[in-house]
């Protein structure tokens, strides 16, 4: 169900981007950029967060961590990560498939400024084996992100 409504939802708002299903999992950032052949900073991970009562979700590259700093003076609280239940639940997605595509719940998009230092990034697709490829520009143009700055790279940047 989640593939196919990802699926649906690329073919009306962004058709030039291709489905990939894997043969392996794809569900963590080092699954995926071993079944994929990147590095796991390309993977972009979608982290469903909650700070208040706002409920949205945050793309980040793979090796970015959410800062708590950060992330408080962007969404004005400190942010708390949702249950793997209450994830699937709102985005229609299982944990390891969640992506901005296809939702269950309309939820606001956010993407982290770290995807910007790459010319392409592989988010999830709604399964555990599956991506796509896709500019982070495109990204939020097709997603409606904001851009903000609410992670840390491994380096301290």
């Amino acid at each position: 169900m989640s593939l196919a409504s990802v699926r649906t939802w690329l073919a009306k708002h962004a058709p030039e981007v291709r489905l990939i299903e894997a043969h392996a999992s794809t569900a963590t950032v080092a699954d995926a950029a071993a079944a994929l052949g990147v590095e796991p900073g390309r993977i972009a991970k979608t982290l469903s967060v909650r700070v208040g009562e706002q409920v949205f979700l945050l793309v980040a590259r793979g090796d970015a961590r959410l800062d708590n700093a950060k992330a408080k003076a962007v969404f004005g609280g400190r942010p708390r990560m949702l249950e793997a239940e209450q994830t699937e639940a709102l985005t229609g997605h299982p944990v390891g498939g969640v992506c901005p595509f296809g939702l269950a719940t309309p939820l606001p998009v956010y993407c982290d400024r770290s995807l910007q230092a790459f010319a392409t990034v592989f988010p999830a697709a709604g399964s555990r084996n599956s991506s796509v490829e896709i500019a982070p520009e495109r990204l939020a143009e097709v997603t409606g992100a904001a851009w903000v700055d609410a992670c840390i790279l491994p380096n301290g940047a």
